[in-house]
């Protein structure tokens, strides 16, 4: 009897719980996606470039299981929120109180452990995705890759499993402790607001100082290090609730009070109903903020580091390609590179010296890293003939462009009479850059590696004056960290909105009265509905912004590993806001055909 009232449930408010249930697929799909990565050693001792993110991988499912858990948290009271109702129902018919908090411990596990499943299935498709994402995106070679773990399964069963065990003890407790009536009116008498305005101008200034004080521990890591890490993130969450306590009770108290504003259309309604439950929303709106942070922060610095990759192989290589006997090449697939600079150096060899024509590198100065105290500049050095003649430190950065044979040889600039008269096979060395890198990036790599197999018998991995190597080289070191901050902030955006999403869905059924009120009395739908778009809006968008501006303030800390932190910056930000409309526009849609529902 209890499986069947547990399922009719399910089946009468089938809609809202498939919302709960996909979002719950979701969770576990990303959780084990994660789990399998970091459980996979055979994939990661046998790529030794990506065997350094392990831990990486390890640390990304502990915050999975982190925001999972206060995901749930919501997704649990959006449950309650639906069925309690029936629940007091079943209490006033006399129904013992043991027999319901079973049908609750039914309902809740049986929908959580249902979904652990599906989503695990999920996740091993999507984990099967990352092998052509790993070999197409990042331009990696793997092997040993499975996207079936059992270890990461069993890992995402008990885990789950364990939460919402925990989660239906919870509710069983809970309701059968509630009287009848508090299950009937529960979330209906509003919070009444009783600070005083000194009070909310005293928390805004601690809040913005406090945010003042992480957003400056953050900018100089170099030299607060933990103990900045640290403090930042108290003061920043402690500042973004105080914000959220302070400015936006203040606000729209500012906004009620002006006649101009509040009355025009169903403003004041609106702003009633944002008021309404503030206090439980002003800590949800400040984890969603730093949720959001997360999310966008990951997003970005993934991305980032994408962006890097050709930066720093572009600041260590000047050349796109370097061709040694260059006059061996084939001359079509350069001249299909259309390079942009295409320069070429004779030579000479003899068995204790390279000769080279001075008037060549005056006419077309040789291209060279150039270093200052941070490490690579992005700009080159431009050495002439003359100045290779005589710096020995100018003769080192043209030996980086000889093979590993000629590199204990002497280095003779000479003029183009006495280099005419050297008996000795000519050679040329042909440096070239093209428009594009990353387009040309398979041309320029096959041209390499024939140049590398015909000229020299050092290892690919040693030489870094190849571009491609280079790229290849910093490729291996920071795509893992791009994989890793684009799913994390997936992940984290997935686990934010959903919880916004949820909060705002497990109070909607008490709006449903006041929203009749108001079509009774002649309101127009249009006037709802735009009613309810601006509610909605306001609570996506005060997070949305505040997390903006922590991470725009966060990506300080990540001088110190890439020369430009904000690159491209509106490419995540783009994508990440696409993603948060989508959103949006659902829990819009959910909460419209929940509150204006015909047959309410």
């Amino acid at each position: 009897m209890l499986w069947k009232l547990s399922l009719t449930g399910i089946k009468g408010r089938l809609k809202d719980y498939i919302v709960l249930f996909s979002g719950l697929v979701m969770a576990s799909a990303i959780f084990y996606m994660f789990e399998s990565m970091a459980s996979n050693e055979a994939f990661l001792t046998s790529n030794s470039i990506l065997g350094t993110i392990v831990f990486i991988f390890r640390f990304g499912s502990v915050l999975l299981g982190i925001i999972t858990f206060a995901y749930i948290l919501y997704a649990n009271s959006f449950l309650m929120a639906m069925r309690q109702r029936d629940y007091a129902m079943f209490m006033m018919l006399g129904a013992k109180g043991r027999k319901i908090a079973q049908m609750i411990f039914i309902e809740t596990f049986l929908v959580g452990f249902a979904a652990t499943l599906l989503g695990s299935i999920v996740g091993m498709g999507l984990a099967h995705g990352v092998n052509a994402l790993l070999v197409s995106r990042l331009n990696l070679q793997i092997t040993h890759y499975a996207a079936f773990s059992s270890k990461a399964l069993l890992v995402t069963l008990i885990f789950f499993a364990l939460l919402f065990f925990v989660a239906a003890i919870f509710n069983a407790a809970a309701i059968t402790k509630k009287a009848i009536l508090d299950l009937l009116r529960e979330t209906s008498t509003p919070a009444r607001l009783k600070q005083r305005p000194i009070w909310l101008f005293l928390q805004a200034i601690l809040g913005i100082g406090s945010l003042a004080f992480g957003y400056y521990m953050m900018s100089d890591l170099m030299k607060f290090q933990l103990i900045g890490i640290g403090a930042a993130l108290v003061t920043i969450v402690l500042g973004t609730y105080l914000v959220f306590k302070s400015v936006l009770i203040a606000v729209l108290s500012a906004l009620k009070a002006s006649d101009t504003i509040a009355m025009k259309k169903l403003n004041n309604f609106t702003f009633s109903q944002l008021s309404f439950r503030i206090r439980d929303y002003t800590q949800m709106l400040s984890m969603a903020a730093m949720l959001f942070a997360l999310a966008l922060g990951a997003l970005t610095v993934g991305l980032g580091f994408k962006n890097e990759i050709p930066l720093m192989a572009k600041s260590v290589a000047p050349y796109d390609l370097i061709l040694n006997n260059a006059q061996k090449a084939d001359a079509q697939s350069v001249t299909d590179l259309h390079p942009t600079l295409d320069t070429i150096y004779s030579q000479k060899e003899t068995d204790d010296a390279v000769y080279y024509v001075k008037e060549q590198f005056n006419e077309h100065p040789l291209l060279a890293p150039k270093y200052d105290e941070n490490g690579v500049d992005s700009q080159y050095r431009q050495l002439s003939g003359d100045v290779i003649a005589k710096d020995l430190t100018a003769q080192d950065a043209l030996r980086e462009y000889e093979v590993a044979e000629q590199r204990s040889k002497e280095i003779r600039l000479v003029s183009l009479s006495d280099f005419a008269a050297i008996e000795a096979t000519e050679t040329s060395l042909r440096l070239i850059q093209v428009a594009d890198f990353e387009t040309s990036y398979a041309a320029l790599h096959t041209l390499a590696e024939a140049n590398q197999s015909e000229n020299t018998a050092e290892p690919i991995e040693a030489n870094f004056s190849q571009r491609v190597f280079v790229y290849d080289t910093y490729n291996g070191m920071f795509s893992g960290f791009e994989f890793m901050g684009f799913f994390l902030g997936i992940a984290f955006l997935t686990m934010l909105a959903s919880c916004l999403m949820f909060k705002i869905l497990s109070g909607a059924n008490n709006d449903i009265i006041r929203y009749n009120m108001l079509r009774k009395i002649g309101t127009r739908t249009s006037l709802l509905k735009q009613s309810i778009r601006k509610e909605i809006g306001v609570l996506f968008l005060v997070p949305g912004i505040l997390g903006m501006i922590h991470v725009l303030f966060g990506l300080k800390m990540f001088t110190t590993l890439m020369r430009d932190p904000y690159d491209k910056l509106w490419v995540p930000f783009s994508i990440f806001i696409a993603l948060y409309a989508i959103y949006y526009s659902l829990t819009v849609w959910l909460y419209t055909n929940i509150v204006l529902r015909e047959d309410k």
